[in-house]
């Protein structure tokens, strides 16, 4: 499965909040699970390194999402389980994830800097 999420040029936003009750190791394990791995390359997880999804190194210093969305914890936790709505024309999927791993995928996409 693929977790389509192109940078864009802007710097992040100033004051950037953390996601409150966010698990960051279980992130990365629901990243695994979820096989975001197969199409993005993901720091921390190992194997496989996909290449049809942008390389998620330094994701926490990208403006945008998908090149068209703020790279915002809000924004980024809604795109993980349904990219399709908030970026019409992405080619990431809606990915089967519950609003608590979704929020842990993006708490740890964030950490990636």
């Amino acid at each position: 499965m693929l977790l389509l999420l192109l940078g864009g040029c802007k710097p992040p936003p100033e004051g950037r909040v953390a996601l409150p009750g966010a698990d960051l190791e279980r992130g990365k394990l629901v990243m695994q699970q979820a096989g975001c791995a197969a199409c993005h390359v993901i720091p921390g997880i190992a194997w496989p390194k996909g290449r049809l999804g942008p390389d998620l190194t330094g994701f926490a210093r990208q403006g945008m999402i998908a090149g068209r969305v703020p790279n915002r914890p809000d924004v980024l936790t809604a795109f993980i389980r349904n990219a399709p709505a908030v970026a019409p024309g992405t080619t990431m999927p809606a990915m089967p994830l519950n609003p608590g791993e979704a929020r842990d995928a993006a708490a740890y996409l964030l950490s990636l800097d």
